[in-house]
């Protein structure tokens, strides 16, 4: 008989449960920082597109809906970056295989 623990024992459980919380915790704080981003931004947009639409525009609505959404863009382009930060502009994914050659 092996002396090696079986693959449902209460630590290995546990192993597991701390891996999702972690895991959690960090996907949680990338969903902060996005909607964070998203309120500030979209309300920088916001604030200029009120003050376009009094100086510039003879107090129309439309400067105010497109800034604002100017902002909530830019604040889902940064997200989505944060979540996949493969789509940043310059990277390049390299194989694993590739690696292992240059070493």
């Amino acid at each position: 008989m092996s002396s090696a623990p079986s693959k449902n024992s209460s630590e290995d459980i546990i192993g597991q449960k701390y891996d999702r919380c972690v895991a959690d915790l960090i996907v949680k704080s990338y969903y902060d920082r996005c909607v964070a981003d998203l309120i500030v931004k979209s309300g920088v947009g916001f604030g200029v597109g009120i003050v376009a639409s009094v100086l510039l525009f003879r107090r129309r609505g439309w400067p105010v809906a497109l800034s604002t959404g100017f902002g909530a863009g830019a604040a889902y382009a940064d997200c989505d970056r944060s979540f996949n930060p493969a789509r940043i502009p310059g990277t390049r994914i390299v194989p694993p295989s590739a690696l292992k050659e240059q070493k």
